[in-house]
Protein backbone atom coordinates (compact mmCIF):
# COMPACT_ATOMS: atom_id res chain seq x y z
CA UNK A 1 0.00 0.00 0.00
CA UNK A 2 1.62 3.30 -0.98
CA UNK A 3 2.23 5.81 1.69
CA UNK A 4 -0.47 8.31 -0.78
CA UNK A 5 -3.29 5.81 0.04
CA UNK A 6 -2.31 5.42 3.57
CA UNK A 7 -2.60 8.84 4.03
CA UNK A 8 -5.78 8.93 1.79
CA UNK A 9 -7.41 6.19 4.35
CA UNK A 10 -5.66 8.00 7.59
CA UNK A 11 -8.02 11.56 6.67
CA UNK A 12 -10.79 9.61 6.01
CA UNK A 13 -10.54 8.05 8.75
CA UNK A 14 -9.98 11.19 11.57
CA UNK A 15 -13.15 13.27 9.21
CA UNK A 16 -15.96 10.02 9.98
CA UNK A 17 -14.68 10.05 13.63
CA UNK A 18 -14.98 13.78 13.56
CA UNK A 19 -18.44 13.93 11.95
CA UNK A 20 -19.22 10.72 14.44
CA UNK A 21 -18.33 13.12 17.28
CA UNK A 22 -20.78 16.08 15.65
CA UNK A 23 -23.41 13.81 15.32
CA UNK A 24 -23.26 11.67 18.43
CA UNK A 25 -21.78 13.55 20.80
CA UNK A 26 -24.14 15.71 22.91
CA UNK A 27 -23.48 19.25 22.50
CA UNK A 28 -22.79 21.52 25.92
CA UNK A 29 -24.45 23.91 27.43
CA UNK A 30 -23.10 27.74 27.94
CA UNK A 31 -22.85 27.99 31.79
CA UNK A 32 -24.40 31.57 33.56
CA UNK A 33 -22.22 34.40 32.46
CA UNK A 34 -22.57 36.31 35.83
CA UNK A 35 -22.72 34.98 39.02
CA UNK A 36 -26.11 35.77 40.95
CA UNK A 37 -26.94 35.89 44.81
CA UNK A 38 -28.76 32.32 45.72
CA UNK A 39 -31.67 34.69 46.86
CA UNK A 40 -32.50 36.84 43.89
CA UNK A 41 -36.08 36.57 42.35
CA UNK A 42 -36.43 37.03 38.72
CA UNK A 43 -38.80 40.00 37.97
CA UNK A 44 -41.96 39.22 35.96
CA UNK A 45 -42.70 42.88 34.57
CA UNK A 46 -38.80 42.69 33.57
CA UNK A 47 -39.19 39.52 31.44
CA UNK A 48 -42.27 40.70 30.22
CA UNK A 49 -41.03 44.01 28.90
CA UNK A 50 -38.01 41.99 27.45
CA UNK A 51 -40.18 39.79 25.39
CA UNK A 52 -41.86 42.69 24.02
CA UNK A 53 -39.23 44.89 23.02
CA UNK A 54 -36.94 41.85 22.11
CA UNK A 55 -39.65 40.78 19.26
CA UNK A 56 -40.13 37.56 20.69
CA UNK A 57 -44.08 37.95 20.31
CA UNK A 58 -44.07 38.84 16.43
CA UNK A 59 -41.48 35.91 15.75
CA UNK A 60 -43.70 32.94 17.39
CA UNK A 61 -46.96 34.13 16.91
CA UNK A 62 -49.21 33.00 13.54
CA UNK A 63 -53.07 33.15 15.48
CA UNK A 64 -53.30 36.44 16.93
CA UNK A 65 -55.75 34.54 19.41
CA UNK A 66 -52.91 31.83 20.65
CA UNK A 67 -49.64 34.32 21.16
CA UNK A 68 -46.43 32.94 21.58
CA UNK A 69 -47.91 29.66 20.29
CA UNK A 70 -45.29 29.62 17.21
CA UNK A 71 -46.39 28.47 14.08
CA UNK A 72 -45.36 31.86 12.14
CA UNK A 73 -43.22 30.98 8.65
CA UNK A 74 -39.81 32.14 8.01
CA UNK A 75 -38.83 32.08 4.67
CA UNK A 76 -35.05 31.21 3.84
CA UNK A 77 -32.99 30.47 0.55
CA UNK A 78 -32.84 26.93 2.21
CA UNK A 79 -36.18 26.28 2.56
CA UNK A 80 -39.05 27.44 5.03
CA UNK A 81 -38.74 27.33 8.94
CA UNK A 82 -41.52 27.65 11.34
CA UNK A 83 -41.53 29.44 14.64
CA UNK A 84 -41.83 27.10 17.79
CA UNK A 85 -44.48 26.98 20.76
CA UNK A 86 -43.17 29.22 24.05
CA UNK A 87 -46.05 29.00 25.71
CA UNK A 88 -45.40 26.87 29.01
CA UNK A 89 -47.52 24.05 27.39
CA UNK A 90 -45.72 20.58 28.58
CA UNK A 91 -46.28 18.81 25.66
CA UNK A 92 -45.32 21.16 22.75
CA UNK A 93 -44.17 24.16 24.48
CA UNK A 94 -41.23 25.18 27.01
CA UNK A 95 -43.20 23.89 30.01
CA UNK A 96 -40.82 21.49 30.62
CA UNK A 97 -37.77 23.93 30.24
CA UNK A 98 -35.35 24.10 33.23
CA UNK A 99 -33.75 27.33 33.87
CA UNK A 100 -30.47 25.52 32.50
CA UNK A 101 -32.29 24.32 28.89
CA UNK A 102 -33.98 27.40 28.41
CA UNK A 103 -30.16 29.41 29.12
CA UNK A 104 -29.25 26.99 26.47
CA UNK A 105 -31.89 27.69 23.48
CA UNK A 106 -31.19 31.54 23.81
CA UNK A 107 -27.51 30.96 23.92
CA UNK A 108 -26.59 27.53 22.35
CA UNK A 109 -29.83 27.20 20.01
CA UNK A 110 -30.49 23.81 21.75
CA UNK A 111 -33.50 22.36 22.56
CA UNK A 112 -34.25 20.31 26.23
CA UNK A 113 -34.38 16.96 23.77
CA UNK A 114 -30.48 18.36 22.51
CA UNK A 115 -31.70 19.01 19.12
CA UNK A 116 -30.23 22.21 17.11
CA UNK A 117 -32.08 24.96 16.73
CA UNK A 118 -32.05 26.83 13.16
CA UNK A 119 -30.37 30.17 13.20
CA UNK A 120 -33.47 31.83 12.59
CA UNK A 121 -33.37 32.13 16.28
CA UNK A 122 -30.91 35.15 16.47
CA UNK A 123 -29.04 33.19 19.40
CA UNK A 124 -25.84 34.59 18.14
CA UNK A 125 -26.63 38.18 19.54
CA UNK A 126 -29.18 36.75 22.54
CA UNK A 127 -25.31 34.95 23.83
CA UNK A 128 -24.94 38.73 25.08
CA UNK A 129 -28.15 38.85 27.11
CA UNK A 130 -27.28 38.87 30.91
CA UNK A 131 -28.04 36.10 33.43
CA UNK A 132 -30.61 38.62 35.16
CA UNK A 133 -32.76 39.27 31.81
CA UNK A 134 -32.24 35.50 31.02
CA UNK A 135 -33.83 34.35 34.34
CA UNK A 136 -36.56 37.13 34.41
CA UNK A 137 -37.73 36.14 30.88
CA UNK A 138 -37.54 32.63 31.79
CA UNK A 139 -39.99 33.46 34.85
CA UNK A 140 -42.24 35.61 32.76
CA UNK A 141 -42.37 32.80 30.19
CA UNK A 142 -43.24 30.10 32.81
CA UNK A 143 -45.48 31.52 34.95
CA UNK A 144 -47.08 34.54 33.09
CA UNK A 145 -47.64 33.30 29.76
CA UNK A 146 -50.89 30.93 29.29
CA UNK A 147 -50.03 27.85 28.22
CA UNK A 148 -51.17 26.55 25.06
CA UNK A 149 -51.38 23.38 23.52
CA UNK A 150 -50.61 24.13 19.37
CA UNK A 151 -48.17 21.36 17.68
CA UNK A 152 -44.61 22.72 16.16
CA UNK A 153 -44.90 22.45 12.80
CA UNK A 154 -41.44 20.30 11.12
CA UNK A 155 -39.52 22.81 8.79
CA UNK A 156 -39.43 22.28 5.17
CA UNK A 157 -36.23 22.71 4.78
CA UNK A 158 -34.31 21.39 1.27
CA UNK A 159 -31.28 19.17 1.81
CA UNK A 160 -29.05 18.90 2.99
CA UNK A 161 -30.03 21.63 5.46
CA UNK A 162 -32.61 19.77 6.50
CA UNK A 163 -29.71 17.55 8.06
CA UNK A 164 -29.71 19.27 11.93
CA UNK A 165 -26.79 17.64 13.31
CA UNK A 166 -24.90 20.15 10.56
CA UNK A 167 -25.84 22.64 12.29
CA UNK A 168 -23.58 22.02 14.77
CA UNK A 169 -20.72 22.78 12.67
CA UNK A 170 -22.10 25.96 11.79
CA UNK A 171 -21.81 26.94 15.48
CA UNK A 172 -18.68 25.73 15.39
CA UNK A 173 -17.51 27.99 12.89
CA UNK A 174 -19.91 31.25 13.63
CA UNK A 175 -20.88 31.72 17.63
CA UNK A 176 -18.74 34.13 19.21
CA UNK A 177 -18.09 33.23 22.96
CA UNK A 178 -21.15 34.36 25.08
CA UNK A 179 -21.00 37.53 27.04
CA UNK A 180 -21.77 41.52 26.52
CA UNK A 181 -18.73 43.68 26.22
CA UNK A 182 -19.90 47.07 27.03
CA UNK A 183 -18.15 50.54 25.14
CA UNK A 184 -15.57 52.13 26.59
CA UNK A 185 -17.43 55.19 28.17
CA UNK A 186 -18.68 56.90 31.22
CA UNK A 187 -22.10 57.74 29.42
CA UNK A 188 -24.69 54.98 30.94
CA UNK A 189 -26.93 55.66 28.50
CA UNK A 190 -24.54 54.70 25.79
CA UNK A 191 -23.69 50.95 27.76
CA UNK A 192 -27.41 50.39 27.75
CA UNK A 193 -28.40 51.15 23.67
CA UNK A 194 -24.80 48.86 23.09
CA UNK A 195 -26.80 46.32 25.05
CA UNK A 196 -30.05 46.98 23.82
CA UNK A 197 -28.69 46.50 20.07
CA UNK A 198 -26.62 44.16 20.13
CA UNK A 199 -28.53 41.50 22.61
CA UNK A 200 -32.31 42.01 23.33
CA UNK A 201 -33.25 43.83 20.41
CA UNK A 202 -30.87 41.59 17.77
CA UNK A 203 -30.25 44.45 15.06
CA UNK A 204 -27.30 42.53 13.41
CA UNK A 205 -29.87 39.77 12.86
CA UNK A 206 -30.74 41.93 10.07
CA UNK A 207 -28.30 45.06 9.34
CA UNK A 208 -25.27 42.97 9.66
CA UNK A 209 -23.82 41.36 6.24
CA UNK A 210 -23.63 37.61 6.39
CA UNK A 211 -20.58 35.29 5.48
CA UNK A 212 -20.29 32.21 3.18
CA UNK A 213 -22.08 30.08 5.78
CA UNK A 214 -25.00 32.69 6.62
CA UNK A 215 -23.34 33.46 9.68
CA UNK A 216 -23.45 37.21 11.03
CA UNK A 217 -20.31 39.52 9.85
CA UNK A 218 -19.60 40.75 13.47
CA UNK A 219 -22.22 40.83 16.19
CA UNK A 220 -20.76 44.43 17.71
CA UNK A 221 -18.54 46.74 17.34
CA UNK A 222 -15.34 45.56 17.51
CA UNK A 223 -16.20 44.63 14.14
CA UNK A 224 -15.79 46.74 10.89
CA UNK A 225 -19.11 44.85 8.95
CA UNK A 226 -21.19 45.05 12.24
CA UNK A 227 -24.44 46.64 10.82
CA UNK A 228 -23.30 47.88 7.69
CA UNK A 229 -26.01 46.38 6.20
CA UNK A 230 -27.34 43.36 3.89
CA UNK A 231 -30.08 41.47 1.29
CA UNK A 232 -32.97 39.80 3.31
CA UNK A 233 -35.97 38.74 1.40
CA UNK A 234 -35.61 40.78 -1.56
CA UNK A 235 -35.26 43.75 0.62
CA UNK A 236 -31.93 45.94 0.84
CA UNK A 237 -31.58 46.38 4.54
CA UNK A 238 -29.89 49.47 5.45
CA UNK A 239 -26.37 50.16 6.86
CA UNK A 240 -26.51 51.46 9.99
CA UNK A 241 -22.96 51.88 10.23
CA UNK A 242 -19.71 52.70 8.27
CA UNK A 243 -19.05 54.56 5.25
CA UNK A 244 -22.53 53.45 3.65
CA UNK A 245 -24.70 54.06 6.57
CA UNK A 246 -28.47 55.78 6.07
CA UNK A 247 -28.09 57.31 9.12
CA UNK A 248 -24.85 59.08 9.41
CA UNK A 249 -26.56 62.23 8.90
CA UNK A 250 -29.30 61.58 11.10
CA UNK A 251 -29.63 63.22 14.70
CA UNK A 252 -29.87 61.69 18.14
CA UNK A 253 -34.22 62.79 17.94
CA UNK A 254 -34.11 61.83 14.26
CA UNK A 255 -33.23 58.27 15.44
CA UNK A 256 -35.62 58.44 18.54
CA UNK A 257 -38.53 59.46 16.21
CA UNK A 258 -37.59 56.52 14.23
CA UNK A 259 -37.11 53.87 16.53
CA UNK A 260 -40.44 54.84 18.37
CA UNK A 261 -42.90 55.52 15.33
CA UNK A 262 -41.55 54.63 12.29
CA UNK A 263 -41.33 57.45 10.60
CA UNK A 264 -39.21 61.32 10.97
CA UNK A 265 -38.18 63.58 8.12
CA UNK A 266 -35.85 61.30 6.43
CA UNK A 267 -37.37 58.11 6.06
CA UNK A 268 -40.03 55.44 6.82
CA UNK A 269 -40.24 52.23 8.47
CA UNK A 270 -41.10 49.67 5.83
CA UNK A 271 -41.63 45.15 5.44
CA UNK A 272 -39.69 44.09 8.72
CA UNK A 273 -38.80 47.36 10.26
CA UNK A 274 -42.45 48.69 10.41
CA UNK A 275 -43.54 45.07 12.38
CA UNK A 276 -40.52 45.78 14.62
CA UNK A 277 -41.99 49.37 15.14
CA UNK A 278 -45.15 48.49 15.73
CA UNK A 279 -45.31 45.15 17.75
CA UNK A 280 -41.45 45.56 19.69
CA UNK A 281 -39.65 49.29 19.62
CA UNK A 282 -43.14 51.47 20.84
CA UNK A 283 -43.07 49.82 23.35
CA UNK A 284 -39.90 50.53 24.66
CA UNK A 285 -39.22 53.06 27.41
CA UNK A 286 -38.17 56.67 26.29
CA UNK A 287 -34.86 56.50 28.26
CA UNK A 288 -34.25 52.97 26.35
CA UNK A 289 -35.52 54.00 23.27
CA UNK A 290 -33.00 57.58 23.70
CA UNK A 291 -30.44 54.81 24.88
CA UNK A 292 -30.49 53.32 21.83
CA UNK A 293 -30.56 56.47 19.25
CA UNK A 294 -27.35 57.75 21.11
CA UNK A 295 -25.17 54.29 21.01
CA UNK A 296 -26.29 54.65 16.99
CA UNK A 297 -25.53 57.98 16.79
CA UNK A 298 -22.30 57.21 18.49
CA UNK A 299 -21.52 54.57 15.64
CA UNK A 300 -21.66 57.17 13.51
CA UNK A 301 -19.31 59.69 14.63
CA UNK A 302 -16.67 58.99 12.81
CA UNK A 303 -17.66 57.44 9.71
CA UNK A 304 -19.15 60.68 7.35
CA UNK A 305 -21.85 58.87 5.02
CA UNK A 306 -21.06 58.37 1.34
CA UNK A 307 -24.68 57.22 1.00
CA UNK A 308 -26.97 60.44 2.26
CA UNK A 309 -26.57 63.28 -0.21
CA UNK A 310 -26.56 66.67 0.70
CA UNK A 311 -29.62 68.06 -0.66
CA UNK A 312 -29.87 72.02 -1.55
CA UNK A 313 -33.07 72.68 0.49
CA UNK A 314 -34.27 76.20 -0.87
CA UNK A 315 -33.23 75.88 -4.63
CA UNK A 316 -34.78 74.04 -7.10
CA UNK A 317 -33.25 71.04 -9.26
CA UNK A 318 -33.42 70.47 -12.98
CA UNK A 319 -35.95 67.66 -12.01
CA UNK A 320 -38.44 69.74 -10.48
CA UNK A 321 -38.14 72.53 -12.66
CA UNK A 322 -39.40 69.98 -15.84
CA UNK A 323 -41.64 68.53 -13.56
CA UNK A 324 -43.21 71.50 -13.22
CA UNK A 325 -43.96 72.41 -16.32
CA UNK A 326 -45.41 68.83 -17.27
CA UNK A 327 -44.61 68.55 -20.63
CA UNK A 328 -46.33 66.20 -22.83
CA UNK A 329 -43.02 64.83 -24.63
CA UNK A 330 -41.64 63.95 -21.30
CA UNK A 331 -39.94 60.85 -20.97
CA UNK A 332 -41.38 57.87 -19.78
CA UNK A 333 -40.21 57.17 -16.02
CA UNK A 334 -41.23 61.07 -15.52
CA UNK A 335 -44.52 60.69 -16.91
CA UNK A 336 -45.42 57.68 -15.22
CA UNK A 337 -43.81 59.67 -11.84
CA UNK A 338 -46.55 62.19 -12.57
CA UNK A 339 -49.05 60.01 -13.30
CA UNK A 340 -48.59 57.91 -10.36
CA UNK A 341 -46.62 59.62 -7.40
CA UNK A 342 -46.60 62.86 -7.57
CA UNK A 343 -49.94 63.54 -5.71
CA UNK A 344 -47.72 62.20 -2.64
CA UNK A 345 -44.05 62.66 -3.26
CA UNK A 346 -44.35 66.15 -5.50
CA UNK A 347 -42.20 67.69 -7.87
CA UNK A 348 -39.60 68.42 -5.30
CA UNK A 349 -39.04 64.91 -4.71
CA UNK A 350 -39.60 66.08 -0.87
CA UNK A 351 -42.21 64.24 0.23
CA UNK A 352 -44.35 65.48 3.54
CA UNK A 353 -42.16 64.72 6.91
CA UNK A 354 -43.51 62.04 8.81
CA UNK A 355 -46.12 61.08 6.22
CA UNK A 356 -44.75 60.39 2.72
CA UNK A 357 -41.23 59.95 2.56
CA UNK A 358 -39.00 62.09 0.39
CA UNK A 359 -37.28 60.49 -2.69
CA UNK A 360 -34.52 62.91 -3.68
CA UNK A 361 -31.59 61.62 -0.69
CA UNK A 362 -33.35 58.42 0.47
CA UNK A 363 -31.08 55.54 1.24
CA UNK A 364 -33.60 53.33 -0.39
CA UNK A 365 -33.86 54.84 -3.60
CA UNK A 366 -30.15 55.45 -4.15
CA UNK A 367 -29.18 51.83 -2.74
CA UNK A 368 -26.59 50.20 -4.57
CA UNK A 369 -28.88 47.42 -5.36
CA UNK A 370 -32.45 48.65 -6.04
CA UNK A 371 -34.15 45.25 -4.86
CA UNK A 372 -36.24 47.38 -2.70
CA UNK A 373 -36.99 50.16 -4.38
CA UNK A 374 -38.76 47.68 -7.14
CA UNK A 375 -40.31 45.55 -4.33
CA UNK A 376 -42.17 48.93 -2.85
CA UNK A 377 -43.48 50.23 -6.27
CA UNK A 378 -44.76 46.62 -7.05
CA UNK A 379 -46.35 46.18 -3.70
CA UNK A 380 -46.39 48.89 -1.63
CA UNK A 381 -45.54 50.07 1.44
CA UNK A 382 -47.65 50.76 5.24
CA UNK A 383 -46.50 52.32 7.77
CA UNK A 384 -47.16 51.20 11.66
CA UNK A 385 -49.38 52.31 13.68
CA UNK A 386 -47.58 53.15 17.36
CA UNK A 387 -49.43 55.35 20.39
CA UNK A 388 -47.41 58.41 19.12
CA UNK A 389 -48.68 58.46 15.61
CA UNK A 390 -51.44 55.98 15.47
CA UNK A 391 -52.34 56.88 11.81
CA UNK A 392 -51.76 53.31 9.79
CA UNK A 393 -50.66 55.29 6.10
CA UNK A 394 -50.16 53.10 3.11
CA UNK A 395 -48.45 53.71 -0.28
CA UNK A 396 -50.45 51.12 -3.00
CA UNK A 397 -49.15 48.99 -5.33
CA UNK A 398 -48.52 49.14 -8.34
CA UNK A 399 -48.11 45.40 -10.02
CA UNK A 400 -51.61 45.82 -11.47
CA UNK A 401 -51.25 48.83 -13.12
CA UNK A 402 -47.58 49.46 -14.22
CA UNK A 403 -45.51 46.27 -16.50
CA UNK A 404 -41.98 45.52 -16.07
CA UNK A 405 -40.72 47.88 -18.51
CA UNK A 406 -43.18 50.74 -16.94
CA UNK A 407 -41.42 49.70 -13.00
CA UNK A 408 -37.95 49.75 -14.92
CA UNK A 409 -38.83 53.61 -16.16
CA UNK A 410 -40.05 54.39 -12.94
CA UNK A 411 -37.71 53.08 -10.33
CA UNK A 412 -34.83 54.58 -12.71
CA UNK A 413 -36.27 58.29 -13.05
CA UNK A 414 -36.69 58.01 -9.49
CA UNK A 415 -32.97 56.90 -8.54
CA UNK A 416 -31.53 59.56 -11.45
CA UNK A 417 -34.35 62.79 -10.69
CA UNK A 418 -33.53 65.58 -8.51
CA UNK A 419 -29.88 65.35 -6.44
CA UNK A 420 -29.65 61.33 -6.92
CA UNK A 421 -27.11 59.85 -8.64
CA UNK A 422 -27.84 55.61 -8.56
CA UNK A 423 -28.00 53.49 -11.80
CA UNK A 424 -30.89 52.44 -13.96
CA UNK A 425 -33.30 49.37 -13.39
CA UNK A 426 -33.89 47.15 -15.85
CA UNK A 427 -37.01 45.10 -16.59
CA UNK A 428 -35.57 41.96 -16.13
CA UNK A 429 -34.78 42.88 -12.23
CA UNK A 430 -38.20 43.71 -12.31
CA UNK A 431 -39.21 40.36 -13.61
CA UNK A 432 -37.81 38.83 -11.27
CA UNK A 433 -39.02 39.81 -8.49
CA UNK A 434 -42.15 39.71 -9.55
CA UNK A 435 -41.77 36.47 -10.02
CA UNK A 436 -40.28 35.53 -6.40
CA UNK A 437 -43.36 37.14 -4.87
CA UNK A 438 -45.70 35.26 -7.48
CA UNK A 439 -43.69 31.89 -5.84
CA UNK A 440 -44.18 33.13 -2.32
Amino acid sequence: MSRRLKSFIALMILGLVALAAIILIPAKKTKPQQQIDENYQADLATGKYLAVIGNCLSCHTSDPSKPFAGGRAIDTDMGTIYSTNITPDQEHGIGKYSLDEFRAALYDGLRNDGKHLYPAMPYENYRKLSEEDIRAMYAYFQQDVEAINSPNLEPEMNFPFNQRWGIRLWKWINLEKPGFTAPTSDNQLLVRGAYLVQAVGHCGACHSPRNSTMGQKGIDERSQSFLTGAEMGGFTVPALHGKHSAIAKWSVEDLRLFLSTGRNEHATATGSMAVTVEDALQFQSEDDTLAMAIYLKHLNQDHPSTTALKVKENEKTATELELSKAYPKLDLGKRLYLDNCVGCHFVDGKGAPEIFPKLDGNSIVIADNPTSLINIILHGAELPSTELRPARLRMPDFAWRLDDEEVAELATFIRKGWNNKAGAVSASQVKNIRAMRAEK
